[in-house]
């Protein structure tokens, strides 16, 4: 059987390095939903050419950085299984470089995504004409609630099917009501930001699934968008 050529050989490693990390750590798993779900939206806006360069920059650099932190830390692991400080500090610096990375990736997609969500709510956003009352945000936020429970019941015997999760639904619901009513665009992206912060959190503290973050943040978004079209609050 004839044996692949060395560039073969080496494309088949890294690859195999790129599954491992995906398969193994939950960082690279998170990053990997981010750069589709950025991606998707750069798409959907149609971004110039300058701003998908950088999206794809940051979201390079952020999977770049966290495949050498993976290596890293099993280089590590291999050299001294024991508890050392040197190794502490290896570790500690290699998963410095991630956070750097991650803090200009978010800054870049602020910065690139800024203008074009701006348009995109300035031209969705319903006229002032309605009002929306404590009382019928309570009732539009109690209607989600039950709605991805009944949603999550149902399915409840259908053990691969994934199931949206509730607090990222009310959170991206909350988000999406502060973007429809809100008349500043930067108020309503930072509700998208503490939604998004808190999706961070469940998935890295909490161990939730990262599709059913992402699902429960579309059905946040899909409900609380259908109840305005059928209903200007």
């Amino acid at each position: 059987m004839k044996q692949p050529v060395k560039w073969q050989r080496s494309f088949r490693y890294a690859y195999e390095g790129v599954k491992y990390a995906l398969a193994t750590q939950r960082n690279m798993q998170f990053h990997f939903g981010a750069a589709l779900f950025v991606l998707a939206f750069a798409l959907w806006f149609g971004l110039s050419k300058t701003d998908v360069l950088f999206i794809l920059l940051a979201v390079t650099l952020m999977i770049v950085t966290e495949l050498i932190n993976t290596a890293v830390e099993k280089a590590v692991d291999l050299a001294m299984p024991d508890l050392h400080p040197l190794a502490k500090i290896a570790k500690d610096v290699a998963a410095a470089s991630v956070l750097v990375t991650a803090a200009f990736a978010a800054v870049t997609g602020m910065i690139v995504f800024y203008d074009p969500v701006e348009r995109l709510l300035r031209t969705g956003r319903l006229s002032e004409t309605g009002t929306l009352t404590a009382g019928t945000v309570w009732v539009l936020l109690t209607l989600i609630v039950l709605t991805v429970i009944v949603v999550q019941t149902r399915f409840s015997a259908k053990g691969t099917w994934v199931k949206p999760s509730l607090l990222t639904t009310v959170a991206f619901a909350v988000a999406t009501l502060m973007a429809c009513r809100s008349a500043d665009t930067l108020v309503a992206l930072l509700g998208y930001f503490l939604a998004a912060v808190l999706v961070f959190v469940l998935y890295e503290k909490q161990g939730r699934s990262l599709p059913s973050l992402i699902l429960g943040a579309l059905f946040g978004i899909f409900l609380t968008a259908l109840a305005f079209y059928l209903y200007p609050l």
